[in-house]
């Protein structure tokens, strides 16, 4: 189920041309997720759209959301597909996170992997 889950965010992400997709495993490292995927829209209308890829791909799968955040700013949008939870970010916001640095620390790190890139 996972698996397929991921084959349909990639699919979205590529379908809109998101920029600088990360796969990072966490498993292990927390309970929330197995998966976190972060990526870079051009704008925010650019977040905005992938985002919304990102939902429809999930519905279709039948998988839909547990929750979407950030949608109105689309500066950073947060999909959570239980297993998987996707960020869209504007560059700038993303390299303010961090969010790969943030999740590759401790045992295990360096598992950050260009999944998609």
């Amino acid at each position: 189920m996972v698996d397929r889950l991921r084959l349909e965010v990639n699919r979205a992400l590529e379908e809109l041309k998101a920029k600088d997709i990360v796969e990072l495993d966490v498993r292990g490292k927390t309970s929330i997720a197995d998966f976190i995927v972060v990526a870079s829209g051009t704008s925010t209308r650019h977040v905005k759209s992938v985002a919304d890829e990102v939902i429809k791909y999930a519905k279709k799968a039948g998988m839909p959301p547990l929750g979407v955040e950030g949608q109105r700013e689309a500066e950073w949008v947060l999909v959570d597909l239980g297993d998987i939870i996707v960020h869209i970010m504007l560059p700038r916001v993303r390299e303010f996170y961090g969010l790969e640095r943030l999740w590759s620390v401790g045992p295990g790190a360096g598992e950050a992997e260009a999944a998609y890139a």
